[in-house]
């Protein structure tokens, strides 16, 4: 092989430039590595979604006429660490150039730089041609500013890639319309069964276990049920333009415990898999809502953009400009460990109870069971971001770092002291109260702050403002609740502190 390129487990672009041209002097290598596997513990969902697509793909490849040379958790012959796998087929086959795509991890990037340090040869790292944006853009874009809000770069990138825009303006006059996607669902309309892709993965989950492989959460052997090619994420976009778009903005921060998915797209693992683009999945929304005006409201649609080229690209952007650094933030200096049933999904609270169990069971949660309840107890809780970093990173199917940890360690626990969010996400359980039907089966009482019924978030929120009130004097965003704080009768507020200290300090049993 006159030239080795390296395709990791998230780089399965088959629109890449690298497969314009068939070259018999070019062999592409692919591996399902412990190194990958180990360095957190991860949902089996994961990992077999992972290891189905990359399988998937290196046949997709080979089919094309590209050479490929696979590794499978189980061969024999397989090191399960990068820099073996790429010294040793560079040697053996005596190799002239190295090259690879530009890896989304940072972890990922040092390590390839150091191999290439490390081998003879000429070696060259290209774009992986996934983003919208590249690596340094958000940093260029924000040089100078102190705050990196992302309305501003959103706003951007609307203009910079003409989308839902009438010349320099917004379509219809309007920015935003995060206003029109705070409703309840309260089964007004019925939502549509997801589309089910019902696998049989058997063997490859005894192909993991085989290998001693620790895992967590369930899975269905019979039905396993995410999109592991290039063709069922084209599906699963089509499904969601037919079936989800014309209500999606309207209940994207609803909770409900009657449907998993709610109008959910669940395309966040094709696309942070890079098995279809962000770009074709915003071009597809746009063609359906401007061939559909009369059933979508620009509301729905501007909604999901603004997630994908608003907030996907943003996070991104934070990651690099702020990694390594980023990765040991502990602004608040919370240092509480994970509770036991974030493992098990088995506690009281029905908010925590249904949200951790639906990702134990799914490794899917909506952004706003992540953010507004899973997130927001953490830091209530005062979780150490470590271990809320690890947790989630683990657990969801489609957490790659560059887009989980700004997305927990900034958005969620406000452990980078406010890069990413300009306050602390939290809230009591009224805020809970008012997006979702959790409450009113739930074991503890959402108006009460005290007692054995009292919901543990009401006294937590008040107990983590008065704890943590020094880290926000100067955050006019907090102002109010800091002069609501102050309000609170001395007697009370004691009494709220003594009810939070005692569920933190058996925080296993609520």
């Amino acid at each position: 092989m006159r030239t080795l390129r390296l395709l990791l487990g998230d780089q399965l672009n088959s629109e890449h430039s690298w497969f314009d041209e068939v070259n018999s002097e070019v062999v592409y290598v692919m591996a399902e590595m412990r190194q990958e596997t180990d360095y957190v513990k991860h949902h089996i969902q994961k990992v077999v979604a992972f290891f189905l697509s990359m399988r998937n793909f290196s046949e997709e490849l080979t089919k094309r006429g590209h050479q490929v040379v696979y590794y499978k958790i189980s061969d024999a012959n397989n090191p399960h660490n990068l820099e073996q796998l790429i010294l040793g087929l560079v040697e053996e086959n005596k190799t002239e150039h190295f090259e690879y795509q530009f890896p989304d991890e940072y972890r990922l990037d040092e390590q390839l730089k150091s191999i290439c340090e490390k081998l003879a040869i000429p070696t060259k790292a290209v774009d992986s041609e996934h983003f919208y944006t590249s690596r340094n853009e958000l940093a260029d874009f924000f040089k100078g500013k102190k705050q990196l809000l992302m309305e501003s770069f959103y706003r951007m990138m609307r203009k910079k890639y003409d989308v839902l825009m009438v010349g320099n303006q917004p379509l219809d006059g309007k920015w935003n319309f995060d206003h029109n996607n705070r409703n309840q669902y309260k089964n007004e309309v019925p939502i549509p069964f997801p589309l089910e892709f019902h696998k049989k993965v058997s063997e490859i989950v005894a192909e993991i276990e085989s290998q001693n492989i620790t895992t967590f959460g369930g899975i269905d052997l019979e039905k396993f049920n995410w999109p592991t090619s290039r063709n069922e994420s084209l599906q699963l976009i089509d499904y969601f333009c037919e079936h989800l778009l014309a209500y999606f903005g309207t209940y994207q921060d609803s909770l409900f415990s009657g449907h998993k998915f709610l109008f959910h797209s669940r395309l966040s693992f094709a696309m942070n898999s890079k098995m279809i683009s962000p770009k074709e999945v915003v071009e597809a929304v746009i063609s359906h809502y401007y061939q559909n005006q009369e059933t979508i409201q620009l509301a729905q649609v501007e909604g999901f953009v603004r997630q994908i080229i608003g907030w996907r690209e943003y996070v991104r952007g934070i990651y690099w400009k702020e990694m390594p650094n980023y990765a040991q933030m502990n602004a608040l200096e919370n240092y509480n460990p994970l509770p036991e049933f974030f493992w098990t999904g088995k506690t009281k609270m029905k908010c925590m109870q249904h949200s951790i169990s639906q990702s134990l069971s799914e490794a899917y949660a909506h952004h706003i069971q992540r953010l507004m309840v899973i997130g927001n107890f953490s830091l209530l809780a005062q979780l150490n971001p470590d271990e809320v970093d690890a947790w989630y990173l683990g657990v969801y199917i489609d957490a790659i770092e560059w887009v989980e940890m700004p997305n927990t360690r900034g958005m969620s626990q406000y452990a980078d002291g406010g890069i990413v969010a300009t306050k602390p996400y939290v809230s009591s359980g009224s805020y809970i109260n008012k997006m979702s039907n959790y409450c009113s089966s739930c074991h503890y009482k959402v108006k009460e702050k005290l007692g054995e019924k009292g919901c543990p978030f009401n006294s937590l929120y008040w107990h983590f403002l008065d704890e943590k009130k020094q880290h926000f004097a100067n955050n006019q965003r907090m102002s109010m609740m800091l002069a609501l704080l102050r309000k609170m009768k001395p007697e009370e507020l004691a009494a709220t502190k003594e009810k939070a200290i005692s569920i933190l300090e058996d925080i296993n049993n609520l």
